[in-house]
């Protein structure tokens, strides 16, 4: 009788130990899934937060006061909230290098700092003439037909402009990291052969050959006192150190696409980052005085990953421009 209460007892312990098993098991899963749960809701609530900062661009883009409206050289706009913060960038893709009009000598400026070999750039930048030119004629460098064939690629050069800059990642010698610190600089919807030097963000400003360098601070200063103080642009310096005088002439198709970057943080350390690319139109009124259509037209929207530069990080809030509360933007 003890021998046979002695196993229902072992039964009755291995039974108890397995139901404590699946119990903190089970728990296990249901503070993982809390957990994930929990995540999900913050990273779509700061992406929410990240889109209503492109709304908030869009409409202080719109402002009738020139000297009021957000400028678009890469200056940085902070917006506040209980629980929230956001930070706004706006660039001008006239003020970006246009990898489909953009020279030799301005090419080579572009991939100056990246750190390759001398040869390895030079070989990049008449890939890129080649690539983008009409004719098979290779430069000195360069690589047309035969050299993509050699590389074992199934593709030949498009001989045509580039459509996109994810397509500079098909140029023979192009790599990922290059492409990634490259990327932010260019652009394919300026059309200019040269960079509009009001609009440009102090990364480009720093690549201009014929810009001198050492002027670059005090105009970014000028600038950013210009912005905060809702003044006129300042002139940016010339290669002679004296003032440009007169603006570049640009056609509304060069000047009016933007590329908007917006990154929210929550307190819980939640962060999300988006980049759209917008062209903007001049409303056509009707006769109710409402606009026939919307004034911005997405050209490219993009969720950004971590390889990406945080708006928060100290390079960046030398930049802050103006600082806003949450309530300024709900009337």
């Amino acid at each position: 009788m003890s021998k046979q209460m002695g196993i229902a007892l072992v039964m009755v312990l291995w039974i108890l130990s397995l139901l404590t098993i699946m119990a903190g098991s089970f728990a296990l899963n249901m503070r993982r899934e809390a957990s994930i749960t929990a995540d999900t809701k913050n990273n779509a609530q700061a992406l929410a937060v990240a889109e209503s900062g492109i709304a908030m661009a869009e409409m202080m883009l719109l402002n009738p006061d020139q000297n009021k409206r957000w400028r678009s050289d890469g200056s940085i706009y902070e917006i506040s909230a209980d629980n929230t913060k956001l930070r706004v960038r706006v660039l001008s893709e006239a003020g970006k290098i246009d990898i489909n009009k953009a020279d030799q000598v301005l090419l080579q400026a572009l991939l100056a700092n990246i750190p390759e070999d001398e040869k390895m750039k030079l070989k990049l930048v008449d890939a890129i003439l080649d690539w983008r030119d009409d004719d098979d004629l290779v430069h000195t460098n360069g690589a047309e037909k035969k050299e993509y064939k050699d590389a074992g690629l199934s593709y030949p050069p498009r001989n045509k402009p580039f459509q996109s800059l994810e397509e500079l990642q098909l140029v023979l010698g192009m790599n990922e990291t290059i492409f990634l610190q490259l990327e932010p600089l260019m652009t394919v919807y300026s059309g200019l052969p040269t960079v509009t030097l009001e609009e440009a963000a102090i990364e480009v400003l720093q690549i201009i050959p014929s810009l001198d360098a050492s002027l670059i601070d005090s105009y970014m200063a000028a600038r950013l006192d210009s912005a905060s103080n809702n003044l006129p642009i300042p002139p940016p310096p010339s290669s002679s150190g004296q003032p440009t005088t007169a603006r570049q002439v640009l056609t509304s198709e060069q000047t009016n696409v933007l590329t908007l970057v917006s990154e929210a943080w929550l307190d819980n350390e939640s962060s999300a980052t988006i980049t759209v690319t917008i062209k903007s139109f001049k409303p056509i009124a009707a006769q109710n005085n409402q606009s026939l259509h919307s004034p911005f037209q997405v050209l490219k929207w993009q969720q950004l990953t971590t390889h990406n530069k945080s708006l928060f990080v100290e390079p960046m809030s030398e930049l802050l421009v103006k600082q806003y509360a949450e309530p300024e933007f709900n009337h």
